[in-house]
């Protein structure tokens, strides 16, 4: 297993965005940007995949430490803290109301209406085709 993956399962486990994590990061000093963090959860077969190295790894474990705990003048409950990831994340199936007159996702999601259609009428005669053959008689 690599660095790779625990790092992906850790993200996923603990419900954690990009913009989290980079703030658990700068929580010990390390300082990376989204898209270099990004290029950690790629594809390996992907152009733009990056190797997550040791002391990355290394410096998110400690931030998340001090991110859930807290520090020593000021402890946390790490339950409150997962409670609260998990509250900021939209429940699936809720629409959010509309606020403005522009499409959403969620527009384009339902089916439309559609009214019983008045049956067809046909326009040409039903023609029987021997494909080039003559009948015989």
């Amino acid at each position: 297993m690599t660095n790779n993956d625990i790092f992906k399962k850790l993200r996923v486990a603990l419900m954690l965005r990009d913009d989290q994590i980079v703030e658990i990061l700068e929580l010990v000093d390390f300082r990376i940007s989204k898209s270099e963090l990004g290029a950690f959860f790629r594809d390996e077969k992907h152009s733009n995949y990056v190797e997550c190295g040791d002391q990355v790894l290394r410096n998110f474990l400690n931030g998340l430490v001090i991110h859930l705990r807290g520090t020593k003048e000021n402890p946390k409950n790490p339950k409150d803290v997962l409670a609260k990831h998990k509250a900021e994340i939209p429940a699936k199936g809720k629409e959010t109301p509309k606020t403005d007159a522009k499409a959403t996702k969620t527009d384009f999601k339902k089916k439309p209406n559609f009214k019983k259609a008045a049956p067809k009428i046909q326009v040409v005669e039903k023609v029987k085709f021997n494909n080039g053959k003559n009948k015989k008689s």
